[in-house]
């Protein structure tokens, strides 16, 4: 067995709260927490201290008020989120969420990783992270051990540890520098995509939009002039999971948003999803996500 051994660093972690910090609001990106932690191996995941408004556990997830920047310079392990199935994470990845987008994470367990972080919202973030270029079904972005990127965050740490006179101006400087790294990143590895893969993005987009309806995916097939026995093929190749399988997690991770935002009943969340009964339901969503929703919603 191999452990990973990290070099002792300092742990930094901040979070904004919008009335005490008297944050600008002018900024083009307003910075709402920001951190780097080394979580060691065999250690429960997330640490306990971070706040309420960002602590989640692997069972139920989390989503975001706001944009965030995860990089993940050493270590590896799995990421999971809406439109997504349980990606493999590998050391020199950046992922980006998304507001309102359900996600879910954690370091392999004889591993664990070291992670950099930063939660932002304003005008420029929305205008950029909006581009064709990003996909929130695709939020995993491949830089390698990127030591600019490494060091902007860390001119980031110490600018907002010192707090001198326009701090605020000089951090929201240095994080569109991140974003613009990042942006360059997303530009340069969306090059490299095959036309096959841009195939399956486009169908993947048709099943996030149409996520509670029954798709014909012959017919989907046909729309992108292939055959529906090479879309099945290739969508497990590039995403690891099947076409219908993808479909039905999507509509599940729904039905458990409205379980947890909504009063709706189980019954009417089903019609909503698109199943056909809520027998029918409550017994899928059992086999696939290993709990009852009712269970869910008395936990609710």
């Amino acid at each position: 067995m191999i452990v990973s051994v990290f070099v002792e660093m300092k742990v930094f972690r901040r979070y904004f709260n919008f009335n005490e910090e008297h944050i600008d609001k002018s900024l083009s990106v307003i910075i709402h927490t920001l951190g780097h932690h080394v979580h060691p191996a065999y250690t429960p995941y997330p640490d306990v201290k971070h706040p309420d408004s960002h602590l989640f556990n692997w069972e139920k997830g989390r989503s975001l008020k706001e944009y965030q920047i995860l990089y993940i310079c050493k270590g590896e392990g799995v990421f999971e989120s809406t439109g997504m199935p349980p990606q493999v994470i590998e050391a020199g990845t950046i992922i980006l969420l998304y507001p309102g987008v359900w996600h879910r994470y954690k370091p392999t367990e004889d591993t664990g990783w070291e992670e950099y972080w930063v939660g932002f919202s304003g005008s420029y973030a929305s205008h950029l992270l909006e581009q064709e270029c990003f996909n929130p079904q695709s939020p995993i972005v491949k830089v390698g051990f990127n030591v600019e990127f490494l060091a902007t965050f860390e001119r980031l740490f110490d600018v907002v540890e010192v707090r001198e006179e326009s701090y605020q101006k000089l951090a929201s400087f240095l994080l569109l520098q991140l974003l613009g790294i990042v942006y360059t990143s997303v530009l340069l590895s969306n090059q490299k995509i095959s036309r096959k893969e841009k195939i399956i993005g486009e169908v993947k987009k048709e099943i996030n939009e149409s996520w509670n309806q029954d798709i014909d995916f012959e017919q989907l097939a046909e729309r992108y002039h292939t055959s529906y026995a090479w879309l099945r093929k290739t969508f497990k190749e590039i995403t690891g999971t099947s076409l219908n399988q993808y479909h039905l997690l999507l509509k599940l991770r729904k039905a458990e948003e409205l379980i947890h935002e909504t009063t709706n009943t189980l019954s009417e969340i089903a019609v909503q999803c698109g199943f056909e009964s809520v027998y029918y339901f409550s017994r899928i969503y059992k086999t696939k996500m290993h709990v009852n929703p009712s269970e869910i919603r008395k936990s609710r």
